[in-house]
């Protein structure tokens, strides 16, 4: 059997997948899920950088430089000095989002970020916006010589600022397929991804594995959510992981 691959534009996990049981598991049951097979993996590119489930033509792109890894397993802690997970939660999407970040130093929790309420928001942009604040610590860290690791579960995100934006900046912030959705933080977010990617690992993490930071990343969307909270503040509650597992999902 050709191999396929997988695009899924509305689904627990959006992004393009190589076998069927992973996008099946994405989709099934999803209300309104949105997904679509190509023979290619360029077609498949192409359309999820397009119209969400447009599948429209192909455009000609220059594949990255590197791939972005993903990570489905719990990723040793502690290879890398700082590593940080990120996560965007919102509930119903659109509607309520907020953004959270997970940050380990040296191995062990250290800090827990939360906040950027949209009342009507969307999961894309609330993971766009946790991914930004993310970098943010990042670079932080880099100017301290300490090595670096961002996880983020929305491969969305990661194509956005580290594949996409290349084709969208040569051509004024434009694509053919239409209007690209959260233009400005894509922007911003790209522009700091290109001082710190040579110092910089960026790395896919598969949502709700349990992977603990990916989890804790996720709790915070939620507080976010709950508490209304407009800035992107510390969590200065009890860091009791097991306590924080406990509280409501994204």
């Amino acid at each position: 059997m050709a191999k396929k691959f997988y695009v899924v534009w509305a689904g627990r996990e959006t992004g393009i997948f190589t076998d069927w049981g992973s996008c099946k598991r994405s989709i099934d049951k999803f209300s309104g899920a949105r997904y679509k097979s190509f023979p290619t993996r360029a077609e498949a590119e192409s359309a999820f950088g397009g119209a969400a489930g447009s599948g429209g033509r192909p455009a000609v792109r220059k594949k990255a430089a590197s791939a972005t890894k993903s990570v489905t397993s719990l990723p040793k802690m502690g290879n890398t000095d700082i590593e940080i997970f990120c996560d965007g939660g919102c509930d119903p999407n659109p509607g309520k989002a907020g953004s959270g970040t997970a940050v380990y130093r040296d191995g062990k929790l250290a800090e827990l970020w939360y906040g950027l309420f949209n009342p009507k928001g969307t999961n894309n942009t609330a993971e766009l916006n946790a991914l930004y604040q993310s970098l943010l610590i990042a670079e932080e860290g880099i100017k301290n010589q300490k090595t670096v690791t961002v996880y983020c579960d929305s491969m969305y995100s990661i194509n956005c600022i580290s594949l996409w934006a290349y084709s969208w900046k040569k051509k004024g912030w434009k694509k053919p397929t239409g209007e690209i959705k959260n233009l400005e933080i894509i922007k911003e977010s790209h522009e700091l991804y290109e001082r710190i990617k040579g110092d910089l690992t960026l790395l896919h993490v598969k949502a709700h594995a349990g992977i603990e930071g990916n989890e804790l990343a996720d709790r915070m969307t939620m507080i976010a959510v709950d508490s209304r909270e407009l800035e992107y503040c510390q969590y200065n509650g009890d860091m009791d992981v097991n306590a924080l597992l406990r509280l409501r999902a994204g």
